[in-house]
């Protein structure tokens, strides 16, 4: 490890009353979607004045920023997500959100805030970099596929040697670093079933066809599926989240309909999952005199790390910040990014950042998507010095 990439967390400490700013900045004015018009122009602010090439797309309000270093060598890109969550805040800060109906529940605006810091950092450092970094501020992360619309857009052409995203964990311990080799989180799927009987008088069921039985034998038959077709070593998690059907208490309702969500860790699992959806329901429907649509909306693929830059991540932290600042993760997150669209592309990896109040219990934290989720804003500093770290040791020496 270089004195420079040594240097980074004492660096990043004298930037953090900014990113602090910042940070709170976004949390009061949170934006949902692919537009974060807001949200751009205070990065835009922020990043005003350094030795940056700027990149903006039709599909969204995403901005690719452009550093380049003395030596036409590797790319690297560092990425943060910018948008929020549907919600309604309720965490008594002074800086809560003032937007009706939005809330960075996720971290995003710490990820913002982070790659801001690491910027200024590695602009202060230009001269002394191997090669260039990309910082890619994304929005549309929350189930809008934001990153892969940057893709089509062109902004990442052409494409870096190696890609890094850090996110934030409220419930675990603080300033701990955490990765794992493969896959990290799942894909995720929106499966949709609607049954459809016939409706009738609730007192002469054998006069109609009541779907709604029906679909609870699907809900049942779906978690007999998935542990009698899909392996254990290769696991998927089926969950039916919402049932709709009926008007009132004494009509037979002519369809019942099923939302859930479909998550796998391979995509080989995915496929026979959705596979064996499209067979099961409509064969139990037809079993009991209904007919089942089934529909199944691709969300996000899983995303997996590669096991170098999973090595070299590691090496990082540990020769940045102790070997104590690393844990390698036992099992995946069955959770959804979509940075899993630049790493089917990207040799790369994604790394979970502890931000749970220093020293408190992080096991009793809010977690990630909760209206109640705060975090201790002291490891935007640490962040800011890994992705420094990460790049600058990237451009030198590659994975190693």
């Amino acid at each position: 490890m270089t004195d420079m990439a040594r240097g980074w967390p004492t660096e990043a400490e004298t930037l953090l009353d900014d990113l602090v700013t910042l940070r709170r900045a976004i949390h009061r004015e949170p934006e949902l979607g692919l537009q974060n018009p807001k949200t751009l122009a205070k990065i835009k602010d922020a990043l005003a004045g350094l030795p940056l090439e700027l990149r903006e797309g039709p599909s969204t309000t995403g901005l690719v920023a452009i550093l380049r270093g003395p030596a036409n060598g590797r790319t690297v890109l560092l990425r943060g997500d910018m948008d929020a969550l549907p919600l309604v805040e309720d965490t008594g800060l002074d800086f809560t959100s003032e937007t009706s109906g939005a809330m960075h529940a996720c971290g995003h605006d710490t990820h913002v805030a982070m790659l801001v810091g690491a910027a200024k950092l590695l602009c202060a450092a230009r001269e002394r970099l191997a090669g260039t970094v990309m910082f890619m501020f994304q929005p549309g992360e929350e189930g809008h596929h934001g990153a892969r619309f940057m893709l089509e857009d062109g902004l990442l052409d052409p494409l870096p040697d190696a890609a890094f995203a850090l996110h934030i964990m409220p419930n675990a311990p603080h300033g701990v670093f955490a990765g794992r080799a493969g896959p990290l989180l799942a894909s995720s799927d929106v499966l949709q079933i609607t049954v459809k009987g016939a409706g009738g008088h609730a007192s002469m069921p054998q006069d109609a066809v009541d779907p709604i039985p029906v679909a609870c034998e699907i809900v049942t038959a779906i978690q007999t599926m998935v542990t009698r077709r899909v392996s254990v070593f290769d696991p998927a998690v089926v969950t039916v989240a919402k049932i709709a059907a009926g008007t009132t208490y004494n009509i037979i309702p002519e369809t019942a309909e099923m939302l859930g969500t479909i998550r796998t860790l391979s995509p080989h699992c995915r496929a026979m999952v959705a596979k064996e959806l499209k067979r099961l329901a409509p064969a139990i429907a037809e079993a009991h005199g209904c007919t089942a649509e089934v529909d199944i909306e691709e969300g996000f693929p899983v995303t997996i790390c590669d096991s170098r830059a999973v090595a070299f991540g590691q090496s990082v932290v540990e020769s940045t910040f102790g070997e104590a600042a690393w844990l390698t993760m036992d099992n995946p997150v069955m959770g959804a990014e979509d940075f899993s669209y630049v790493l089917e592309k990207v040799p790369g990896a994604m790394f979970w950042l502890g931000a749970s109040e220093a020293g408190s219990d992080w096991r009793s934290c809010c977690g990630l998507h909760s209206n109640r989720m705060v975090l201790d804003e002291k490891v935007m500093a640490r962040g800011a010095a890994l992705h420094a770290a990460l790049a600058e040791q990237f451009l030198s020496e590659g994975f190693g």
